[in-house]
């Protein structure tokens, strides 16, 4: 698979990580302040985020330490869209329902090149019962 079709599919990822991510938020946001809806809604999507960029963008057998390097993938998002997240509500005055959908759109590249580093080592050496199925 090219680097194109797999930018099409991180894309395509992307979009459903998104949806589940702000609609988790938004339902977490009822009841948590807004940093504590991120942080959960975060997770939540970032462990969906891995099956999807695992079986559909890279095409590669999910492993337990895969899984644990995957949230390395978005140390920067994660870092990037919270201090964003924080800017926009405490400084410019954003509404903390849309404040991450603006903080999110600058950390896609670095998110990209991360995952597909970690998603395409290979697997060779990594016993079966190290694999998650």
């Amino acid at each position: 698979m090219t680097v194109k079709a797999q930018m099409a599919r991180f894309a395509l990822v992307g979009v459903v990580n998104t949806g589940t991510y702000y609609g988790s938020y938004l339902v977490l946001l009822t009841w948590l302040p807004y940093i504590a809806a991120h942080v959960v809604a975060f997770a939540l999507s970032m462990t969906g985020s891995f099956f999807l960029n695992s079986c559909f963008t890279y095409r590669t057998r999910p492993t337990w330490r895969k899984f644990l390097l995957f949230p390395l993938t978005n140390a920067a998002n994660f870092v990037i869209t919270t201090g964003g997240v924080c800017l926009l509500v405490d400084l410019a005055g954003f509404s903390s329902r849309y404040a991450p959908l603006v903080a999110a759109a600058a950390a896609i590249p670095v998110t990209f090149v991360v995952s597909r580093t970690i998603m395409l080592r290979p697997d060779s050496k990594v016993p079966a019962a190290e694999r998650v199925s």
